[in-house]
């Protein structure tokens, strides 16, 4: 189960908008259309979208018939203004970049930047897995989780960050079930964590976003993980919309609430969550689901990708460097 793959000098990216109905796959050679696959979600999550990124760009000196540099500088500004929100996509597109500055007149720039791409994504991978071992030890009992979106493999380029904790402390015995948020509006909890959680082979159910509060309420909720698409230094973090409701209900049930992600979504130039810009997305993602419109074209909507949960409200941080909490103090880190 990979979300990216780089074969052949070309990236291959499954194909997240089909998903669970139809696994359909993503080939090509081409930033733009790389750069499309990440507006339009065909790939997402943060991690996920920075080992994308990081092949994009170095996919864009392979041809050797136009202005190298200018054709780079130019792939770079394209996929920068993809996705404003997940630091990801920065860290990956600077990692290329700075590669780019040493090795701009080489002979063998086009294998460097790949080679660099590749580091870039091997780390992703190293880092699933220690963030998955780091979070076992948030469980001393067979507990009953929730998540919120999808940060399973389809997220990252590795086995995922908050559902690669949940997975590995289900085959260590530490989980009884799985209550999967649907994720309003593009569903990637429905469509994408059960699509995962159902390849596994891992207990869960399905559950409206709005039905979190009573799963709390009725003791069925031991405990919530999620992952996170940028981390300010002071712990404040940005995750797909509708994480800062779980926290806040967390805090009035009484349940523990972690974020789980690498060390390179933590941005260390943002101090708090005021600083993080937040993606609005076209209206068409509320009123639509896939081709199927559901209200009216004519009524206006609000469509914020993320909100942010302040750092009081978190438990912990899962890093593959450790797990942090409060008060947090990341520039470090």
């Amino acid at each position: 189960m990979e979300a990216v793959k780089f074969k052949d000098d070309k990236i291959i990216l499954i194909d997240q908008t089909k998903l669970p109905l139809k696994e359909e796959y993503i080939v090509t050679d081409d930033y733009e259309r790389i750069a499309t696959a990440i507006e339009r979600l065909e790939v997402r999550g943060a991690p996920a979208i920075g080992v994308t990124a990081a092949y994009a760009l170095a996919l864009s000196v392979k041809n050797k018939n136009v202005d190298v540099e200018e054709e780079f500088n130019k792939a770079y500004e394209r996929l920068k203004a993809t996705r404003p929100t997940a630091v990801n996509l920065f860290f990956g597109l600077d990692a290329i970049k700075s590669e780019f500055e040493k090795h701009k007149n080489d002979s063998q720039l086009y294998s460097k930047l790949i080679d660099a791409a590749r580091k870039i994504h091997q780390d992703d991978i190293e880092m699933c897995e220690k963030i998955a071992l780091n979070g076992l030890s948030i469980f001393d009992r067979k507990m009953r989780v929730l998540t919120h979106c999808n940060t399973g493999a389809l997220a990252t380029g590795g086995s995922g960050t908050a559902l690669n904790v949940i997975r590995h402390a289900h085959f260590n015995g530490f989980v009884e079930y799985i209550h999967v948020d649907e994720t309003r509006p593009l569903l990637q909890g429905s469509r994408l964590t059960a699509w995962e959680l159902d390849k596994l082979g891992i207990p869960f159910s399905i559950n409206t976003d709005s039905t979190a509060a009573v799963l709390m309420k009725e003791k069925k909720v031991d405990l919530i993980i999620t992952g996170a698409d940028r981390i300010a230094v002071n712990g404040d973090t940005a995750n797909k919309i509708g994480t800062y409701n779980l926290a806040v209900l967390a805090r009035h049930h009484n349940i523990p609430f972690y974020i789980a992600a690498p060390t390179s979504t933590i941005d260390r130039h943002c101090r708090n969550g005021n600083e993080i810009k937040i993606e609005l997305r076209s209206k068409d993602e509320l009123v639509k689901i896939g081709e199927c419109r559901f209200t009216s074209d004519a009524y206006d909507a609000y469509c914020p990708a993320f909100d942010v949960t302040p750092a009081e409200l978190i438990t912990g941080i899962i890093t593959e460097k450790g797990v942090f909490r409060n008060p947090y103090s990341l520039e470090n880190v």
